[in-house]
């Protein structure tokens, strides 16, 4: 039995689904809510949903887990409830590293690419303290995911009890079906498409960096159905220990992105440059890249769809769908 927390939202339906799809025994920790988010589960419904403040009731039953896979977390990098957010982003996933330890479970967790702030200290996936308090993220959201990781870098440093095997995720721009609850947070492929779809052109933020043309700002985007390949490896790997980057390693521009949205839809590339919002400027990431080494190193060699092809396959086969859930 797998438990996955956040199991009703983006990462964790589509992992949900393809770990149902093996076979395996699940456990959803999430919240439905009434804004649909159970559609993400309507093709492989789980056999059992357990609220996050029943987390702790569930685990104290000593279930037989294999592994736990902490996705649920306050993920909107405009959040501004700095109390709220360190319960849910940082005391929720000790409790779990903990029990994990004490039970001798794999624990996979979500960092974020977000920890690494505006990138001048670099997209390295190092674990150790030193290394990680280089990074300044820059907003609240990054931050708390920040200082879960090293929390767990004196965890290890210190050596308390950890899991058996454990792994930290410093999610890329991940993009894909089963995120349209997702509201302001949806990724730039859904927007974007969704542009076209109003018959308007791809708008695409001006550049604010001297020497960098409009559109070139770059980013290291994976589709879904890559990540969840990588958390699968994960909860098989017999030597995993460490924060590991999980982008494709290439980073493509925001014009390469409307080009490839237009083709998927079949039309030639219209794309419109727009200001920046004034909030934005001197804060938006302009370049990101995974370095990815340390994944495959550990054993993972999985080829990643290219732009083109993730783009693809996710408006062909799900954003111009009737259904377009997973």
């Amino acid at each position: 039995m797998i438990l996955v927390t956040g199991g009703a939202g983006f990462i964790g339906s589509n992992l949900h689904a393809a770990l149902q799809a093996d076979g395996q025994d699940t456990v959803i920790a999430d919240w439905l809510g009434s804004d649909g988010k159970w559609r993400n589960l309507r093709h492989h419904p789980p056999g059992r949903v357990i609220a996050p403040e029943a987390l702790d009731d569930f685990l104290e039953s000593a279930p037989a887990l294999e592994a736990i896979v902490h996705l649920g977390a306050i993920s909107e990098t405009t959040a501004t409830d700095g109390d709220l957010v360190w319960q849910s982003n940082v005391t929720l996933s000790q409790k779990l590293w903990s029990w994990a330890a004490r039970h001798g479970v794999r624990f996979i967790y979500a960092s974020s690419a977000a920890t690494y702030g505006d990138g001048t200290a670099g997209f390295d996936d190092v674990f150790s303290s030193p290394a990680l308090q280089k990074l300044l993220p820059l907003n609240l959201y990054g931050w708390s995911k920040h200082a879960f990781d090293l929390w767990v870098a004196r965890q290890v440093e210190s050596g308390a009890p950890t899991p058996p095997a454990w792994a930290g995720v410093k999610f890329f721009n991940v993009y894909g079906p089963n995120e349209y609850h997702k509201g302001k947070m949806i990724s730039v492929v859904k927007v974007k498409h969704d542009e076209l779809l109003a018959g308007g052109p791809i708008k695409l933020f001006r550049s604010d960096r001297p020497g960098l043309a409009d559109g070139a700002q770059a980013r290291d985007f994976i589709y879904i159905d890559d990540v969840v390949a990588a958390l699968r490896f994960m909860l098989t790997a017999p030597a995993l220990t460490g924060l590991y980057n999980l982008g494709t390693g290439i980073a493509r521009t925001y014009a390469d992105l409307g080009a490839a949205v237009c083709a998927a839809n079949g039309q030639a590339p219209r794309i419109e440059f727009i200001d920046m919002p004034q909030t934005l400027r001197g804060q938006y990431q302009s370049f990101t890249q995974a370095p990815m080494a340390r994944l495959r190193a550990a054993g993972f060699n999985h080829a990643f769809k290219t732009l083109e092809q993730g783009i693809d396959a996710y408006i062909t086969s799900y954003l111009t769908q009737p259904d377009p859930y997973r």
